[in-house]
């Protein structure tokens, strides 16, 4: 196995179509244990319930993280509206049931206007910033009551592709430090009815593509290839 080992251990970005209910480090374990290498770091996270572009550095690569991290971002997935989660997704038990039959498509789609260009926004209490050392999911486990900053970043496209009430599909492209989660949490309270994601797909990281992108069984298979004898 030296062959693929040196290959990885020289630098690649490797392009992985993350499996739902995978979290991110479920990915770079199994690569790790695949090819043979320490360092295999991924560039941006999604959430367990999110499928999609993960970009996987490996060896020298790995100095370039933050580079791939800081890039835009694009993402396709649902938004359900008539309710919301603690989670802000389906991680949680839809609550708070409201009607949405007086909803129309115009003032769906109005509504994406709020959310366009420079906006401020609160990170979900369920995610992995940290505070005061701790992840602030772990704390909301417990019960306790975490106040977030919000953070400034831009939404360069948030579009309603189809509307199948109460469901709402959408395209977003953003800037880094986005959380999508919390975009569908406000998007339903812009709306007075709630919503809460109930799909995500990262389609895009910059020039990198998902049509690109290879699913774990590939990756696999391509490592097996490279470890044979020529």
């Amino acid at each position: 196995m030296d062959k693929p080992t040196n290959l990885f251990e020289e630098g690649q970005v490797l392009l992985i179509n993350k499996p739902l209910h995978w979290t991110s480090f479920d990915a770079v374990r199994k690569i790790r244990n695949l090819i043979r290498i320490k360092k295999v770091g991924h560039a941006g996270t999604l959430d367990p319930l999110a499928t999609g572009l993960l970009m996987v550095c490996t060896g020298k690569f790995t100095k370039r993280i933050n580079e791939f991290m800081a890039q835009e971002k694009e993402y396709t997935g649902t938004i359900t509206l008539g309710a919301t989660t603690p989670t802000y997704d389906l991680e949680s038990v839809p609550e708070n049931l409201k009607s949405f039959d007086t909803l129309t498509e115009a003032a769906i789609k109005e509504a994406t206007r709020n959310f366009t260009g420079e906006i401020m926004q609160v990170p979900p209490a369920h995610s992995a910033i940290k505070v005061d050392g701790k992840r602030v999911y772990e704390l909301a486990r417990q019960g306790k009551e975490v106040k977030l900053e919000p953070r400034k970043l831009f939404i360069k496209v948030f579009e309603i592709v189809h509307i199948e009430l109460p469901v709402v599909h959408f395209r977003v492209v953003c800037s880094t430090g986005t959380y999508i989660r919390s975009l569908a949490n406000d998007f339903g309270a812009a709306l007075g009815c709630g919503g809460y994601l109930s799909s995500l797909c990262r389609t895009r990281i910059g020039e990198f593509d998902i049509t690109n992108a290879m699913s774990m069984m590939e990756f696999e298979e391509k490592v097996k290839q490279l470890g044979k004898p020529e």
